[in-house]
């Protein structure tokens, strides 16, 4: 069995068990560790689209949003329907909310087609500009659509999302980026990003490749808005805006574009410091700015951007020798 398929099935497994026991967890510190599992399926599938491909997306709140709305309809319209009124079991809730989360992330893939088809030949600041336009329109379509709750959003959204659930899904994001950067097909990503011009001298179609990285970053980013309403219970258009999209970014140029461990790693990072600096509340944003700003003086390449595989390599080397 390859070795990516065994730390999946091993991660799951992982998830699971601290699910089963997440009612002896304290609430506050099952919030952290929840939210650390969303900004890891975030900040890892941005990290396709801006790490690997070389492109500069600033709408991934956008796609989360879509997938954040269309697995909350699902639930709290057809939720009732399909469970009946004693609320089904356990099995047949996982089964409905799967199947949320699965239409919610391919409704952001749809978006991420439609946004992706027209505006991938830009490069560059156009780029971003175009995407920072899409997170918009999303924002305010669903702010304006009063069957989605308008400007007031969603409540009362059923409080499906487990430990499970998240790190099952982080697992799956990482499972999927690292299995297709490091397939044959998957090359063509990091060509795209070295030499655009070059690759399509070559005979690369540059635009399929940066139009298949968008989709698949939009499904995780939808799957992530699905687990995300279902954890808060509530969701509003002005929690995936401009903000937060930036928020997504700043984890991934901090982690080390294109390197997944290290986007892991800030990922964490990023969302357990603001609750580190609780304790100087009114201070908090203004040092988590300052820090952010040093960090990146002193690790203009990302803070984690190390080569962990000759890490790796030297670690084994040092306690499994050849011939032990």
């Amino acid at each position: 069995m390859p070795k990516p398929l065994i730390a999946l099935l091993a991660a799951v497994l992982v998830a699971f068990g601290v699910s089963y026991f997440s009612d002896h967890i304290d609430p506050y510190y099952l919030d952290v560790i929840t939210g650390v599992g969303i900004n890891i399926i975030l900040a890892v599938s941005l990290n396709l689209v801006n790490g690997y491909t070389g492109q500069f997306s600033l709408g991934h709140a956008g796609f989360m949003s879509v997938g954040a709305y269309l697995s909350a309809a699902i639930t709290m319209l057809a939720g009732p329907r399909i469970l009946g009124d004693s609320g089904g079991t356990a099995v047949q809730q996982g089964l409905l909310f799967l199947g949320a989360l699965l239409v919610g992330g391919l409704g952001a893939a749809l978006a991420g087609v439609a946004v992706g088809i027209p505006s991938l030949r830009l490069k560059g600041d156009y780029l971003a500009l175009v995407t920072l336009g899409f997170g918009e329109i999303i924002r305010v379509i669903f702010q304006n659509v009063d069957a989605l709750g308008g400007a007031l959003g969603l409540n009362g959204i059923p409080n499906y999302t487990t430990v499970f659930w998240v790190y099952s899904f982080a697992a799956l994001t990482v499972f999927t980026v690292v299995c297709l950067v490091r397939s044959t097909y998957g090359r063509g990503f990091v060509a795209t990003r070295d030499d655009e011009v070059a690759s399509e001298a070559v005979g690369l179609n540059t635009t399929r490749y940066k139009i298949v990285a968008f989709v698949v970053g939009a499904f995780f980013a939808g799957v992530a808005g699905g687990l995300y309403g279902h954890f808060k219970l509530t969701i509003t258009p002005t929690g995936f805006d401009f903000t937060k999209s930036i928020e997504i970014v700043v984890m991934v140029i901090l982690g080390g574009m294109g390197n997944t461990p290290g986007v892991i790693l800030a990922a964490i990072l990023l969302t357990v410091l603001p609750e580190v600096l609780r304790a100087v509340d009114e201070y908090r944003m203004v040092l988590y700015s300052l820090l952010l700003i040093v960090l990146m003086l002193v690790r203009p390449k990302g803070l984690f951007n190390f080569d962990y595989s000759a890490i790796a390599s030297r670690l084994r080397r040092k306690f499994w020798p050849a011939g032990s």
